[in-house]
């Protein structure tokens, strides 16, 4: 339980510097579990996290992020 290391769910893909001198930025995460991606914007105080979506709306995924189950 305790001292467990368990692996992160979510993984940072993208990081940009909004502009030299700034404190905002843009990231880009996936979810290692069902390889969806979120978008975090971050500056002057204030941010927003959302779903990355295609032309259809359906989330965009990193399959290759994907953790697969371990077996027992």
């Amino acid at each position: 339980m305790f001292g467990e290391k368990k692996e992160k769910r979510f993984v940072r893909t993208v990081h940009e510097i909004a502009d030299k001198g700034s404190v905002g930025g843009i990231f880009v995460y996936a979810d290692t579990e069902t390889g969806v991606q979120y978008i975090h914007i971050v500056g002057d105080g204030r941010g927003g996290l959302t779903v990355l979506v295609d032309r259809e709306g359906k989330p965009l995924l990193r399959e290759d992020l994907i953790k697969k189950p371990s077996e027992p």
